[in-house]
């Protein structure tokens, strides 16, 4: 929805909605990542191998669909320059880019060619730190890792570096991950808040997203409601819900990877239809939103079926074949 709103579609049709703070789906999603990689891992915590088995599982996940939008990017952008709105990339930009290492592009942002793979190239940085210290128990590791984290962010705000890579990856946001790794410390443990608590939580974490100054803190703005958004969700009891809702959740969940890096297509090819149209009206503009982000969850679906599920089953069990 953040992105839709950037579409001329999208300003002209949730004039309303711009108000909320829809830039903190990243924020949330670091949260997620973070909780996710300690709660996934729970067999490769000091066992034999566990680093190199996390990387090549990673590396299966995100390397090739990563890489294939990549490659898309540059042949839109070759074929139709007008259509992306990004200046022409530098040969070491384009191979930052696919090696996932922070590059500052010809106008100055610290970004890759394909723009929304800022985020991954903070991934890429977790799951490495992530790795070094499998070969310790859960607890140890994850301590392990939240300190090398807070030590960077630290060493960021002292020697205040210059070089793209240093300055990006020293950035407080990653210690949105660190965030996500304690929930997951609690949630393995199975400490489980009543309804009213995770219920107050979900309220203070809008609250906190929609009411948090810009700029003003050591901490991302939208670190506090993020954490206590995630919190209100996972230590509470596994949800019960009908089953065609709990498989159509489970199914954009399998493709929410997919979704993150294709719906850009989706929302610039609405763009285009929209100009060539010459809609105006408020009808036709919520029209085009709810069309785009329903059209850019059917393509995710069809990507990870298609694309992503075969690529990453076959590499897994490369992976297992692999194993020392």
């Amino acid at each position: 929805m953040h992105h839709v709103l950037h579409e001329p579609y999208g300003g002209a049709g949730t004039g309303l909605l711009s108000g909320l703070p829809w830039e903190a789906g990243v924020d949330v999603f670091f949260v997620i990542s973070g909780f996710v990689m300690v709660y996934s891992s729970s067999r490769l915590f000091a066992a034999p191998a566990g680093s190199l088995v996390f990387l090549r599982r990673r590396l299966a996940r995100i390397v090739p669909l990563y890489w294939t939008a990549t490659t898309c990017f540059l042949l839109v952008s070759a074929v139709l320059p007008s259509g992306v709105n990004a200046p022409s990339p530098t040969l070491t930009q384009i191979l930052t880019s696919y090696a996932f290492l922070p590059w500052a592009r010809p106008d100055g942002i610290i970004q890759p060619i394909y723009s929304l793979g800022w985020t991954l190239n903070y991934e890429m940085m977790f799951y490495a730190v992530f790795s070094v210290f499998l070969f310790l128990p859960r607890g140890r590791a994850v301590a392990a890792v939240a300190v090398v984290l807070g030590c960077v962010v630290a060493a960021g705000r002292v020697f205040a570096p210059t070089r793209p890579m240093l300055v990006f990856w020293s950035d407080p946001i990653i210690l949105e991950f660190v965030l996500g790794m304690a929930l997951a410390l609690l949630a393995v443990r199975a400490v489980v808040l009543p309804g009213v608590a995770r219920g107050g939580l979900a309220i203070v974490g809008m609250a906190l997203l929609a009411l948090m100054p810009a700029e003003t803190m050591l901490i991302p703005r939208f670190l506090p409601g993020a954490v206590c958004l995630v919190a209100a969700v996972v230590l509470g009891p596994d949800p019960r819900m009908p089953g065609i809702v709990a498989t159509a959740m489970a199914r954009m969940g399998d493709a929410s990877y997919a979704l993150y890096l294709v719906h850009p297509f989706v929302l610039r090819a609405v763009t285009l239809v929209w100009a060539l149209l010459a809609l105006t009206s408020l009808s036709a503009a919520l029209l085009s939103c709810a069309a785009a982000l329903l059209l850019a969850c059917c393509v995710a679906v069809a990507s990870f079926t298609l694309l992503e599920a075969p690529v990453t089953r076959s590499l897994s069990v490369r992976t297992i074949a692999a194993r020392p």
